[in-house]
């Protein structure tokens, strides 16, 4: 069993350097040079996102209101054609 143990911690050594080997080439991965035809890379890499910046409303809804309707209607439908079917086989 000790053998295993060692094997073991060889093995996790071994993985662990090859990380920590691995981990310092992202830096230099990033700053490779691109081909000419790639987008330019923003000067802020670090910035934050604008999530206060939305869209603007759409002027004309997305669905109208007769299909948005007749939706609500076949969901309600189908919601109804299951209850049926689920009290049929809880018998």
């Amino acid at each position: 069993m000790p053998i295993d143990r060692m094997n073991r911690g060889f093995a996790a050594a071994v993985l662990l350097a090859s990380l920590v080997a691995l981990s310092g080439c992202s830096s230099t991965i990033a700053d490779m040079t691109m081909p000419a035809d790639a987008p330019a890379r923003e000067k802020d890499a670090g910035g934050y996102l604008p999530v206060h910046d939305l869209p603007p409303d759409r002027a004309d809804p997305t669905i109208k209101p007769a299909d948005q309707a007749k939706i609500e209607q076949e969901l309600i439908a189908a919601r109804a054609r299951q209850a049926s079917t689920a009290a049929q086989s809880g018998k």
